[in-house]
């Protein structure tokens, strides 16, 4: 009777937490519909906000700088967080590896306020010296960049960690070149995390909103800048439309990348279970001889 009564209160403590979570987007693709501005009462079924956001041209042209902020940030963020994570999984001792390990951990634990900040001085200090670079689009990837690498980076080192490291040995024996253990072993072993990584760091620079603020110059806006910016002016159904298309993107996008993860998990286990039944015979063959 108390284990019924705990797994009842758990499933409802589950679905009280869901339901706080979600309410709340759930309560936001509603009045996207909504046919009045009214944000308190859904006065009927329409269209026209979606129509609207089609002729907006501040959240369009932030949209397309939002996704090709995200996905050159992310890009770079994957390849130097793999960089990163290799050199610390698999170099344990070197000149100046504390300092190394801190500085690339130190945006997780950094506010976001003080990292625009201290790359809004940066970037002047920069572009009053050099004359470059101009604050815009470049300098917002600089920003997301430096952000998105140090969470991409504790993604792909927990699977450097976990990887059996006997298979780079086994290839080094067999004659290969650290560089093509890199690539042909190392590199497939963790494409996985590699892809978590960029998609994570996607994410955070698509969403961000506060360095995009520091280093966006004048004309350049993010898609999440513009909707601060109409928010702060008041309710615009215009934005629920924008949020509601997003929202059903990055869930279409998520639902694929889980179907393809549990897919390719699915294939190494059949060939694991191939391998050792192939093991498992030529061992009875040879028993047999």
């Amino acid at each position: 009777m108390k284990t019924f009564l705990e797994k009842q209160f758990s499933k409802l403590w589950l679905g009280l937490v869901y339901l706080f979570l979600y309410l709340p987007l759930i309560f936001m693709i509603v009045f996207s519909f909504n046919s009045t501005r009214q944000d308190a009462r859904f006065t009927g079924f329409s269209l026209r906000w979606y129509e609207a956001l089609t002729h907006d041209t501040k959240i369009v042209e932030g949209f397309w700088l939002s996704l090709k902020v995200a996905t050159i940030s992310g890009v770079l963020s994957a390849i130097l967080g793999t960089f990163a994570a290799f050199v610390l999984v698999r170099y344990r001792r070197f000149t100046g590896r504390t300092i190394f390990s801190g500085m690339v951990n130190a945006p997780l634990v950094m506010p976001e306020v003080v990292i625009g900040l201290s790359l809004l001085l940066l970037m002047v200090g920069a572009q009053n010296f050099f004359g470059w670079p101009q604050r815009g689009m470049l300098t917002i990837i600089f920003g997301h960049t430096l952000l998105g690498m140090a969470y991409g980076m504790v993604v792909i080192q927990s699977r450097l960690l976990e990887m059996d490291r006997s298979i780079e040995e086994a290839a080094m024996d067999l004659g290969a070149r650290p560089h093509q253990v890199f690539f042909l072993i190392t590199l497939p072993n963790i494409f996985q995390a590699i892809l978590a990584a960029f998609l994570l760091a996607f994410t955070l620079s698509f969403d961000d909103v506060v360095i995009a603020e520091f280093l966006s110059g004048p004309g350049v806006n993010t898609l999440p800048q513009v909707i601060f910016g109409y928010a702060r002016r008041g309710i615009n159904p215009t934005i629920y439309a924008a949020a509601t298309l997003l929202i059903v993107t990055v869930t279409i996008c998520i639902v694929s990348y889980s179907i393809w993860v549990a897919r390719q998990t699915r294939k190494r286990e059949r060939e694991i279970a191939a391998a050792t039944r192939a093991e498992l015979t030529a061992l009875t063959v040879l028993a047999v001889k």
